[in-house]
């Protein structure tokens, strides 16, 4: 069995029909109760309380570790989560960690990731670490000023970086879970094209068939939104290296071409699947 956390988002969702697409028996964690596919088993969990995962785990091989805002709540102790694993007779875990980890290693965020990649390093478990640039979903944080005002607002408007688009970490994710040659691998993951948010919203504009304005925000605007859903060190973070990326930050990874035999999708190709969300 394969427990997939953060199962209810942009990449659990389509790990998580990934893998009972290839017959494996999975378990859904999320923290409420959720449909999901056929077959599937759900366990509710919070991952700030890392002994809520015990259920998911037991009579587990391999483990999807998702923790995004878990890794920053109050009294955290994210590396339990791995020791849970381990004693529950889990064999096996892919880390969703972030490319910020190598670029921006002094970020406090990418400080705390980077201490639970070394716990999972030193578990003694097999493991691969994936470490994704920005995603290409973060656009649906547009939708609703989209839809209601023909408006995409964001900071930064002519500074891009490879946006990848979340099925492709999900589909590198089930390689890593199902095939021991990733075993020990690092992945970073990017698109195959450096896109500016300006750029995103003519994508949005050209599949709607309709004009989209694009309004650039401040930094101190952008902020304010964001930690609406995120930590504010998260936000920061995430603000430096949109505001000015490295040249590690712009370059297009070849990570996920070795591991799936494909290119990335490019944004437009994640806009067209997920335009209703804008209409």
């Amino acid at each position: 069995m394969i427990v997939v956390t953060g199962a209810t988002g942009n990449i659990g969702r389509p790990l998580t029909r990934a893998l009972a697409e290839a017959g494996e028996q999975v378990t859904a964690v999320s923290r409420h109760a959720v449909e999901v596919p056929d077959g599937v088993r759900h366990v509710a969990a919070d991952l700030a309380e890392p002994l809520s995962l015990a259920p998911a785990l037991d009579g587990a091989k391999a483990l999807f570790l998702l923790l995004s805002g878990d890794l920053h709540a109050p009294q955290a102790r994210p590396a339990d989560i791995i020791g849970l694993a381990a004693a529950s007779g889990v064999r096996r875990v892919v880390l969703l960690s972030s490319q910020g980890v190598a670029t921006r290693p002094l970020g406090p965020s990418r400080v705390a990731m980077r201490a639970l990649e070394d716990a999972l390093r030193e578990s003694g478990l097999d493991w691969a670490v994936l470490r994704p640039g920005g995603f290409a979903s973060n656009a649906l944080a547009w939708a609703e000023s989209v839809r209601t005002h023909g408006t995409v607002a964001a900071p930064f408007g002519d500074t891009g970086v490879p946006v990848i688009d979340p099925v492709d970490i999900a589909e590198v994710a089930a390689a890593c879970l199902l095939d021991d040659r990733h075993t020990g691998g690092i992945f970073e993951l990017t698109g195959p094209e450096v896109i500016t948010p300006r750029q995103q919203a003519v994508a949005i504009a050209t599949a709607l068939h309709s004009p989209v304005r694009f309004h650039e925000l401040t930094r101190d605007e952008a902020k304010a939104t964001m930690t609406r859903f995120v930590p504010a060190e998260l936000a920061d973070d995430t603000l430096d290296i949109i505001a000015a990326p490295n040249p590690a930050e712009l370059r297009i990874s070849p990570d996920v071409e070795r591991v799936l035999g494909r290119a990335p999708r490019p944004f437009n190709d994640w806009v067209d699947r997920n335009i209703a969300a804008f209409r």
